[in-house]
């Protein structure tokens, strides 16, 4: 491309631009490409193919109906509010101020720029564990932030509190939680929680934390980060309706902060998209107050299909490493004698008709030779799919 200007920052950031500025494509979109190229079952992207709950999607047909289709207020309508707040006290035991501390975002992606856009001058240091989500990177480039990583290794795929403690530094200005964490599916303890918050005070910096997969555990329940007393003055919890109710492209998230943070980044996302879905607000809160039931039902049923796609993947030969959450396997190719995992993963729907994404498209470079042969597999999907991706793995044919 000829056209310079800050773009160049956030491709950069995401690992997208070549030597040369080259654009390339996603990794999700390169793989879903490929996928309906050649007919294969797409686990490569993260969304669900089923509808969510009856109840929720009812709410937003009525609200639709009754008229709620113009802005809505621009911290967010106050029934969602107000549902957040119950819900976060509810799953969390964490009291929310309904009217000064939620701000309802287009999706968690959203809240995770405008809070990065509202406190990262140009040099400030941001710090996230690797692999991450490539938007962290394209975000913290576009604010001038510089990126710093904590990499996580396999089986745990954890931070060790030595790798935390040196990656902490006086110009780090945000700590970028992802818990739980995609694409391992590792979750922190309250005691790296605790000593998160610990660094964080120590230099200054806020805590932004990603907790958008917060009710889809598979044991253990999450910790979030808000529960930590000393993190109440300097932290942002980041939620979303869209992973837990199957509602991906509705984009309603939101976040929770001190007053003083929270408009912070309402400066900033007032600016962005100003405000965002109006019938469907209504939605996620009464979704948001469904019974503790569903939020226990929704997790199983997604831990049964994470067990099947595990069956699958180990019959062809992949070793394995159990997600605790979220919608995503990570799978190690390395016993089928792969060493270039992308390279793989570009040849697999040929091969068994069935796409993942190389991890080393979540990693930055020079970190890419240690997550070389593992591949990530979403297993937010129909059953008969998953059954149907299962057999294909493994008739693998190498």
């Amino acid at each position: 491309m000829t056209i310079a200007g800050p773009w160049e920052r956030a491709a950069r950031g995401a690992m997208l631009l070549g030597a040369d500025a080259t654009l390339r494509p996603t990794v999700f979109a390169e793989m879903s490409a490929l996928a309906t190229a050649t007919g294969s079952i797409n686990l490569g992207q993260g969304f669900p193919d089923e509808d969510g709950p009856a109840e929720v999607l009812e709410a937003a047909r009525a609200a639709i109906s009754s008229g709620l289709n113009q802005y809505p207020p621009g911290p967010g309508m106050p029934v969602l509010r107000e549902a957040i707040a119950e819900h976060h006290e509810r799953f969390h035991g964490v009291a929310v101020d309904a009217a000064t501390e939620v701000l309802v975002t287009a999706g968690a992606t959203e809240g995770i720029a405008a809070s990065l856009l509202a406190l990262v001058s140009p040099g400030d240091e941001v710090l996230t564990v690797e692999p991450f989500y490539d938007s962290y990177g394209a975000i913290i480039a576009l604010a001038g932030g510089v990126h710093r990583t904590v990499p996580v290794a396999p089986p745990s795929f954890l931070p060790t509190p030595e790798a935390l403690r040196a990656a902490v530094t006086e110009r780090t200005r945000v700590i970028l939680l992802n818990n739980p964490h995609n694409p391992t599916g590792a979750m922190l303890p309250r005691e790296t929680l605790e000593l998160i918050a610990e660094l964080a005070a120590s230099v200054g910096a806020t805590i932004v934390a990603d907790e958008v997969y917060e009710h889809l555990t598979f044991g253990d329940e999450h910790v979030t980060l808000a529960s930590i007393p000393a993190t109440r003055e300097n932290s942002i919890t980041i939620g979303s309706g869209g992973k837990t109710f199957n509602t991906t492209g509705w984009k309603i998230g939101w976040i929770i902060a001190r007053p003083e943070l929270v408009q912070a980044v309402l400066a900033v996302k007032q600016f962005l998209t100003f405000v965002n879905g109006a019938p469907f607000q209504p939605a996620i809160a009464a979704g948001l107050r469904l019974p503790d039931s569903f939020f226990h039902q929704t997790a199983a049923t997604l831990r049964a299909k994470r067990d099947l796609l595990a069956s699958g993947l180990e019959a062809a030969g992949f070793r394995v490493h159990l997600p605790q959450a979220g919608y995503f396997i990570v799978a190690d190719a390395s016993a089928l004698g792969v060493t270039d995992g992308a390279a793989f993963a570009r040849e697999l729907p040929h091969r068994a008709g069935v796409v993942g994404i190389p991890v080393t498209a979540l990693v930055s470079e020079g970190n890419r030779p240690q997550y070389s042969s593992l591949l990530r597999f979403a297993f937010c999907k129909r059953v008969d799919v998953l059954e149907q991706a299962a057999e294909r793995l493994a008739g693998l044919k190498l």
